[in-house]
């Protein structure tokens, strides 16, 4: 892994050890959820398109654990974990899946377009580099109301390149919003490796450009992942501004389900699931220090498929939206109605 731009204070030492623990159980959940829904779109149970988290449980779980219900996210096509971790319902996140009447979006956005405003989870997006500023707009709102919430958006290396991360870092850093860019570089851009799709050795680098702070941490590390956040999240809310924290990572499955991944190897994938897995790093340590166990573990796995189980079940006894609903949630307008919004 490469050398960090900076070492964090070590506040994961600060946790109780149930806390602790509840990082394991969060990226346990993650997984076992997503592993569940390749499962169910394999059998053709789930329509739509599933970007699968595996192999990433540790940054969403790391990021989340310093927020609170009333801060933001914006998310990604690759949402699943994010919307886990921020606290959003498992039941009503499987049901949208199936495209039924009691998910999130009513059956209408599937996989990729999952929101809860509850809980501030402002939506994951099919477009890529589209969570950006939506993310700086809540965070416009948390300084124009003078609140210490903020706001933290994922996204991706490829989403990197897009206009849309010029746009929302400049105004971001000239305002000095609370938003923290959370870059997931795992490594490939769909099928494009980054080695050649970025102009910088890292994404925490274009940072510079916008006078704003950029840092690299081992996205495959939890407590690594959560004492970045926890700093930067608690400058974001004494009004020091944005920041990007870069955590590398690695993308298990394919960029899709179905994905034939001819842009690498198998070995490759293989040695990243062998050797660094997030999970089962998070846990080696917990064992070490004594926090956990291997009945731990097995609990924790045991209780996440229980609540998947339960999710799954509310799936698939959940009615179809009605056909007279397809309309509902729409906003239109005539130009003679609103003059104003027209000129």
């Amino acid at each position: 892994m490469p050398s960090r731009i900076k070492e964090f204070p070590n506040r994961f030492a600060e946790l109780p050890a149930s806390d602790k623990v509840g990082l394991l159980r969060t990226m346990v959940r993650i997984r076992a959820f997503e592993t569940r829904a390749e499962m169910l779109f394999m059998n053709k149970k789930i329509p739509g398109f599933v970007h699968l988290y595996i192999g990433e449980e540790a940054i969403a779980t790391g990021v989340m654990a310093n927020l609170r219900k009333d801060d933001w996210i914006t998310s990604t096509h690759r949402g699943h974990g994010h919307v886990l971790a921020k606290g959003a319902d498992t039941k009503r996140m499987m049901a949208e899946l199936f495209g039924k009447k009691t998910g999130f979006c009513k059956g209408k956005g599937g996989s990729m377009h999952i929101a809860d405003f509850s809980v501030g989870m402002l939506g994951a997006n099919g477009v890529v580099g589209g969570g950006y500023n939506i993310a700086v707009g809540a965070g416009m709102s948390a300084q124009i109301k003078k609140t210490d919430q903020v706001a933290v958006c994922f996204f991706g290396d490829g989403a990197s390149n897009r206009g849309t991360f010029h746009e929302a870092l400049n105004l971001a850093s000239i305002w000095k919003l609370p938003v923290l860019f959370v870059n997931e570089n795992n490594r490939y851009a769909s099928t494009t490796p980054t080695g050649y799709h970025l102009s910088s050795a890292r994404v925490a680098d274009r940072a510079k450009g916008y006078g704003i702070e950029g840092y690299t941490v081992d996205g495959n590390n939890v407590v690594e992942v959560y004492d970045a956040a926890t700093t930067l999240i608690e400058n974001a809310r004494k009004g020091k501004g944005p920041a990007i924290l870069e955590c590398l990572t690695y993308r298990i499955k394919g960029h899709y389900v179905g994905d034939p991944e001819k842009y690498r190897t198998r070995e490759e994938v293989q040695a990243q699931q062998r050797e660094n897995d997030p999970i089962e790093r998070y846990f080696a340590f917990l064992a070490g220090k004594k926090a956990a166990d291997e009945a731990t573990l097995s609990a924790l796995r045991a209780e996440a498929e229980r609540e998947i189980d339960e999710a799954v079940a509310f799936a698939e006894s959940s009615p179809l939206p009605d056909p007279e609903d397809a309309l509902d949630d729409l906003f239109s307008f005539s130009p003679s109605e609103f003059p104003e919004a027209v000129r």
